[in-house]
This record gives C-alpha cells, sequence and structure tokens, in this order.
C-alpha cells in the first residue's frame, strides 16, 4: 500500500513542485520567489473580486500571473525566452514554439505580432462618443496637455539609468491607456512587459484616488465652480466624416500610430454609420471581451519571478504613479490657461480628464466639480479632453515608435 501511494506521489507534480521550492535551478529565480508571486497573484485577484478594480483586465492578468509561477506548470504553458533575446531584443523563435511552445505561447503572439491592442481600440472606439471633442475641438488641446506625463516619466526613466527604450515603454503609462502601453512595450522593452502592464492598470483603476487631490490643490474653489455653457449639437456628417478625417491624417503625419489611432477610428465609424449596428455590437462586446481575456492573461504570464522581482519593477511602480501625477497636472494647468484666455468660460477641472483612462477621469472631473457646485455639470464637457486623451496617447506612442524602433 506504501508503495502504491509513494509511486502516486512521484507521479504527480507534487514532487517536482517539492524540487523546484526546495532548489535552486539555473536560469530560474529561487522557490521562495515563485511563492511571493504567487501571492502577489491573490492580490491582485482581491483587489479586482473585492474592490472590483478593472477587474475586467486585471483578473486575467493575476490569473496568467498565477499560473506562469507555478514552477511544474509554467514551463509547459508558456516560454518567454522563445519572444526575448538575452540582451533584451525582440525575438520570435518560431521553430521552439512550434516544437516545445504551450497554449499561452501560441496566445502570446497576439501581443507579440502587435494583434491585440489594435483590436482594444477598435472596441473602445464602438463604444465611445466623440460628439463632445467634435462639439468643442480645443477639448483636443487639453488632451494633449496631459501626454505631458509621458514625457516626464520618461525623462524620468533616463534618470533612473533605464535604457531608452525601457524609459520610452515606461513613459507611455503616463497615458493611462493599458493596450497602448502593452503595444510600446512589446516591441521596445518585452522584458518588462509585465510590470509595466501592471502598473497601468493598477494605476487606471486607482484614477479616483490619485486625481482628486491634485485637482484641488492646483485649482481654486472659484474656478471650480465654473458652469461651462451646453455643448452644441453635433450632426450625423460630423460624427462620420471625424473619424475618416482623422485616419487620413495620421496615416500622413505619424504612419506608426495608425495601427491604434485607425482601429481606434474604425470602431466609431461602425458606431455612427448607422448602417452597421451588427459589427458596431460585436466589436463592443463579443470581439472585445475575448481579446481582454486573452490579452490579459498573456500579459499575466510575462510576470515570472525571474522578470519581476527586480528593483527595476519598484522603479515602474514609482515613476508609473508619477506619470499619472504629472499627466493630471499638465492638464489642469493647461485648463487654468485656457480659462484665462476664455475668460473664466472653461472650468480648469476637465483637464485633469486628458489622461485616456475613459470614461472614468471625465466622471472624476465631474464628481469634483459637483462638490462644490450640486448644480454644476461637466460630464459631458470632461469627456471631449477624455477622447483626445486616447488619440493623445496612441499618437505619443507612435511617436516613441518612430523615433525608436
Amino acid at each position: 500500500m506504501l508503495e502504491a501511494l509513494k509511486g502516486l506521489f512521484e507521479s504527480s507534480s507534487f514532487e517536482t513542485f517539492i524540487n523546484w521550492l526546495t532548489k535552486e535551478h539555473d536560469g530560474m529565480a529561487p522557490g521562495w520567489q515563485y511563492l511571493l508571486m504567487i501571492g502577489i497573484a491573490c492580490l491582485l485577484f482581491y483587489l479586482a473580486i473585492v474592490k472590483k478594480f478593472e477587474p475586467l483586465l486585471l483578473l486575467p492578468i493575476a490569473f496568467g500571473m498565477l499560473l506562469t509561477n507555478i514552477p511544474t506548470l509554467s514551463d509547459a504553458i508558456f516560454h518567454m525566452e522563445y519572444f526575448v533575446q538575452e540582451e533584451g531584443g525582440a525575438v520570435i523563435q518560431w521553430a521552439k514554439i512550434g516544437e516545445n511552445g504551450g497554449l499561452l505561447d501560441y496566445l502570446y503572439l497576439g501581443v507579440k505580432l502587435g494583434i491585440f491592442p489594435p483590436l482594444i481600440f477598435l472596441g473602445v472606439g464602438a463604444m465611445t462618443d466623440f460628439g463632445p471633442l467634435i462639439a468643442n475641438p480645443k477639448s483636443l488641446l487639453l488632451g494633449a496637455a496631459a501626454q505631458f506625463g509621458v514625457f516626464a516619466a520618461f525623462l524620468g526613466a533616463l534618470l533612473l539609468n533605464f535604457s531608452v527604450l525601457e524609459a520610452a515603454s515606461i513613459g507611455i503609462i503616463g497615458g493611462a491607456d493599458g493596450p497602448t502601453a502593452i503595444y510600446v512595450t512589446k516591441t521596445l522593452a518585452p522584458g518588462l512587459l509585465g510590470a509595466i502592464a501592471i502598473a497601468a492598470y493598477s494605476y487606471m483603476a486607482l484614477v479616483p484616488l490619485i486625481q482628486p487631490p491634485i485637482m484641488k490643490l492646483f485649482t481654486t474653489k472659484k474656478e471650480r465652480m465654473i458652469k461651462m455653457d451646453v455643448l452644441r449639437p453635433v450632426s450625423k456628417t460630423e460624427q462620420i466624416i471625424f473619424p475618416i478625417v482623422v485616419a487620413i491624417v495620421v496615416c500622413c503625419i505619424l504612419p506608426s500610430a495608425l495601427p491604434l489611432v485607425g482601429m481606434l477610428m474604425l470602431g466609431n465609424l461602425l458606431r455612427v454609420s448607422g448602417v452597421t449596428d451588427r459589427l458596431s455590437k460585436t466589436a463592443q462586446n463579443e470581439l472585445m471581451n475575448i481579446v481582454t481575456i486573452m490579452l490579459g492573461v498573456c500579459v499575466g504570464a510575462t510576470a515570472d519571478a525571474k522578470n519581476f522581482l527586480k528593483l527595476e519593477t519598484l522603479y515602474i511602480i514609482v515613476l508609473g504613479l508619477c506619470a499619472f501625477a504629472f499627466a493630471t497636472l499638465g492638464g489642469v494647468l493647461f485648463g487654468k490657461v485656457m480659462c484665462l484666455l476664455t475668460p473664466g468660460k472653461i472650468n480648469p477641472l476637465i483637464g485633469s480628464a486628458g489622461v485616456s483612462a475613459v470614461p472614468m477621469a471625465a466622471r472624476v472631473s465631474q464628481k469634483v466639480g459637483q462638490a462644490e457646485n450640486p448644480s454644476n455639470f461637466l460630464l459631458m464637457h470632461a469627456m471631449g479632453p477624455n477622447v483626445a486623451g486616447v488619440i493623445g496617447s496612441a499618437v505619443a506612442a507612435g511617436v516613441f515608435l518612430s523615433l525608436f524602433r
């Protein structure tokens, strides 16, 4: 009986698991680090399920992290070394993937080949109303001003001795756009993908906590109480022409941003054209949900103990927080400038919505403004900078890719 139990134990994964945790293997982290990463994955489960922090992506990311840090399982489903060279450059080892690849190796090709993030943008475009931006084109400037956080984080990363490629990837966290951060990082610094993606989505979820103190600190009570005029109605013709024109302009000026901006505009055109309701609903629901699951699990799988538990990860988390703070500050300060120039017709609070966390940042502007003046309704005004921020973050990503790829 004992021999039978011993044979069952040896044929199971428990013995291998114990060996991984008690012995250090070549090229792998010590076993306790894998246990720590499993603990971090459980923390992310808590934040996603209990606290409801970006659960649609944080939960799949946490599960991917859990899978890749179970030593007996990680080597069977995902091999990050098949996608990253020793010196950090990007490569796909097709032969090894075909011979030994696991499930997540095949799914990760959707990240590595730049397929999943643009598809996310397609869904975002189908769900987003560009009307407030079209009605008030000046709000495009607020979206541009909020990209200050991207370049502030980029310079900060350089000061901390990150390479130019790594600094560009870290900087994109300031755009408050997870798919954009993933799209840039998978090309420029794939080894940092897990840390950057987790930082980006975590801070996106914390926008309601990060932004209000900065908004209140740099605006006066009088400014926060400003009531803005009702936006003019936007015709259907304008709504149809806008995504087409933006796609053409981006294609001519910054082709490297076209995969993101182009799919964003296609999704919006499906929404406003009035003749593709089925496609619009598919982009908003089925396609968006499927891609979100695969993208999240794959990104989480890159956060194994060997790549994640480094001092650089702590720097990335701190720089990500600074990026969000500077992005909010840039938008608010430019909002104050526009308030002075109008004069007094623009509430500076809508500038904070220039980050591309749609529609969460716009709701924060509404909440802070209404706390000062209950009759103040800033949501639709804030949606203009918010949508502009989505475009702005994609353009910033295109700039980095054009300069450094």
